[in-house]
């Protein structure tokens, strides 16, 4: 019985492969908040042209 638990302590492929989907959610978080942030700023230039187009044309 001993053996069998000493193996199972040893046996390391399931954590591996928790950590590369804790990897893969990280940098998928990362992504969505990069994404979200970059396309606030680029909503809010376009409407600062916009207003600037709308201006200079009455």
């Amino acid at each position: 019985m001993t053996k069998i638990f000493a193996r199972l302590m040893k046996d390391e492929s399931g954590a591996t492969a928790i950590e590369y989907g804790l990897i893969a959610a990280l940098i998928s978080v990362a992504l969505i908040a990069g994404a979200r942030a970059l396309g606030t700023g680029l909503d809010a230039q376009f409407n600062f042209l916009n207003d600037q187009l709308t201006d200079s044309q009455n």
